[in-house]
């Protein structure tokens, strides 16, 4: 942070924070790692690492009738990728889409023409294609392509345990403008299921803050309330140590959860006021602990 004293008070005692205020500050800052840990390390988690694209955050999100969601996360959930990209791609791809029959049969079907982007600038068509895990020369290949040409390239969709294992053919040509923007378009060949999307689709996911002060009933209704005026049945329960019974209840109704100490950011802490009692630095007077990720005063230990 810059070196001003509104970010640094002097002879100030240091400010209560809540513990839902740290929650917030963490998921405000949108650091990748821990919202993508959101997303993969809640139980149960609501997507596999592989499968994120981009990720954000809101925090204090207003959603009608006075009522705010503590979070929203946004993110792409990836379904289909280009093959080359596959680190650990097994090689009988290459032998099934040599043989002629195999090929027959994996691209009996064709998709509609589907649009990419129309009208991009030269830059961000570029940005796109490199996005997608296209390689330098094939995206010169794909912009430089003449009217009507395509570009043939083989990807793998998911299977039934969410996999990227189902090879697919996809082809890619360019329209050009006078105006020097770019279109650009593909379809699809495939042997059954149509491949849904051109990488991935934008999904978001509630997160609420547990307040300690709530019943299983009233936690629920509130979440019920904000998932549906979010238009999403994913949600995250960010929360302290709770029964065994009532987290399945939670599960079974659709709310994954994650630990609150997990997104706690460390404070400017004061020992003296802290209620964690069962710290061997409460209420030393000589402490030298200047921020702790566990500090809490006693009006808001639980």
């Amino acid at each position: 942070m810059p070196n001003n004293p509104l970010f640094h008070p002097i002879n100030e005692k240091t400010r209560a924070v809540s513990v839902r205020d740290q929650i917030q500050m963490a998921l405000a800052i949108a650091d990748l790692n821990l919202l993508q840990n959101l997303l993969t390390q809640c139980i149960p988690a609501i997507i596999q690492p592989e499968r994120i694209g981009a990720v954000a955050s809101e925090v204090g999100v207003p959603l009608g009738d006075r009522v705010a969601a503590d979070g929203i996360l946004h993110f792409e959930e990836i379904h289909c990728v280009l093959a080359q990209v596959q680190t650990q791609l097994d090689h009988s791809i290459n032998s099934v889409t040599n043989d002629s029959k195999e090929v027959a049969r994996l691209t009996q079907h064709e998709s509609d023409m589907q649009s990419i982007a129309q009208h991009l600038p030269l830059a961000p068509a570029i940005a796109l294609l490199a996005k997608v895990g296209f390689p330098p020369p094939h995206i010169q290949e794909i912009l430089r392509l003449p009217h009507y040409a395509w570009h043939k390239s083989w990807w793998l969709a998911l299977d039934a345990n969410e996999h990227f294992t189902i090879p697919f053919l996809r082809c890619i040509r360019t329209l050009h403008y006078p105006d020097g923007t770019l279109t650009l378009q593909y379809k699809d060949f495939f042997e059954s299921a149509k491949p849904t999307c051109f990488t991935s689709l934008s999904q978001k996911v509630l997160v609420a803050i547990r307040d300690e002060s709530q019943g299983f009933g009233e936690t629920l209704q509130q979440l019920n309330q904000q998932r549906s005026a979010l238009g999403s049945k994913q949600a995250i329960l960010i929360c302290n140590a709770i029964s065994d019974l009532e987290a399945q209840a939670f599960i079974h109704q659709g709310v994954s959860l994650y630990p609150a100490l997990d997104l706690v950011l460390p404070m400017q802490a004061n020992c003296l006021d802290c209620a964690r009692h069962e710290c061997l630095m409460n209420g030393n007077v000589d402490s030298l602990v200047a921020s702790c990720y566990g500090f809490l005063v006693d009006s808001e230990f639980v």
